[in-house]
């Protein structure tokens, strides 16, 4: 469980940076910026859920993720 709470906060902040680059590149042109902003909440909110589905099914002991 570690590994995968380690990729998705990798993968968000991967998509929080590529909305920086966009945010630059474009100017406020496109809706890139918007698309990976949803990306970045989409995988945050998922992160929560798996954290709490975990805790609740004791994948996640109560001491967290070591």
């Amino acid at each position: 469980m570690r590994i995968i709470a380690l990729l998705f906060i990798v993968f968000i902040l991967a998509s929080l940076a590529s909305a920086l680059y966009y945010l630059i590149k474009d100017k406020g042109q496109s809706d890139r910026v918007v698309r990976m902003l949803t990306v970045r909440i989409v995988l945050s909110l998922t992160l929560f859920i798996l954290l709490m589905a975990g805790y609740y099914f004791g994948i996640v002991p109560q001491t967290g993720l070591r």
